[in-house]
C-alpha cells in the first residue's frame, strides 16, 4: 500500500471528518392566505423558547385580535403548559384566552403549512453550511422579508375530499337529509 492509501489497481480513498460547529432553531408562523410569515432564530427549542416566541407573535402581530388560531404539530414543546412554565399565571391565562389550538394529526407533518414554509426556507436560504447563528439570522431575515414583500402564499392543494380519503377516521361525512353526522369507514 502506498503512502496515500492507494493500493495497486485501486484509487486512493480519502476520508474526512464532519465537525459540527453548533446548531440553532428556527421558529416560523405563517398566515397562508395573506402571504405573511414570522420567524425567529433561537439557540434551542425548549417549551419556554416556544412560549416566548408565541407571545411575541400574538403581542406584536395580533395584538388587536380577540382570537388567534394556532395550527401546529404535536411536538411536546407545543403545549398549553409551556405558558404556565414560562410566565406568571395571569400572563399565561391572558395568552391562553387568546389562543385556539388546533393540532395536526400525529405523523402528519405534511399537513402542517409551517413545515412547508420551513422546507422552502431550507431550500432557498439555508442550503449550505453556515458559520454561526448570526449568519443564520441574517439569511432567515432576508428570506422572510423577501417572501413577505412578495406576499408568497402557500399553494395548499389538500382538500376536504382528500382528507376524507386519507384521514377518513378524522373527517366525518355530514348527511344533508337528516342533518346527522356519519363517519365514513
Amino acid at each position: 500500500m502506498g503512502s496515500d492509501g492507494a493500493t495497486a489497481g485501486k484509487e486512493a480513498r480519502v476520508d474526512y471528518e464532519y465537525f459540527r460547529h453548533g446548531v440553532c432553531n428556527i421558529f416560523i408562523s405563517s398566515e397562508p392566505l395573506t402571504g405573511k410569515r414570522f420567524t425567529e432564530v433561537t439557540e434551542q427549542k425548549t417549551k419556554q423558547d416556544w412560549a416566548r416566541y408565541i407571545k411575541k407573535v400574538i403581542d406584536i402581530h395580533y395584538s388587536e385580535a380577540s382570537k388567534v388560531t394556532l395550527v401546529m404539530d404535536n411536538l411536546k414543546t407545543h403545549s398549553t403548559g409551556a405558558f404556565y412554565e414560562t410566565f406568571e399565571a395571569k400572563e399565561a391565562k391572558r395568552l391562553m384566552d387568546k389562543i385556539e389550538f388546533v393540532y395536526t394529526p400525529k405523523h402528519g407533518s405534511w399537513l402542517n403549512m409551517a413545515e412547508i414554509e420551513l422546507s422552502v426556507l431550507g431550500r432557498q436560504a439555508l442550503h449550505e453550511r453556515l458559520a454561526d447563528k448570526k449568519t443564520v439570522e441574517q439569511k432567515v431575515a432576508a428570506w422572510h422579508a423577501k417572501r413577505n414583500a412578495q406576499r408568497v402564499k402557500i399553494n395548499w392543494r389538500f382538500t376536504t375530499e382528500d382528507a376524507r380519503i386519507k384521514l377518513k377516521r378524522l373527517y366525518p361525512v355530514i348527511s344533508t337529509d337528516s342533518g346527522s353526522t356519519q363517519k365514513t369507514e
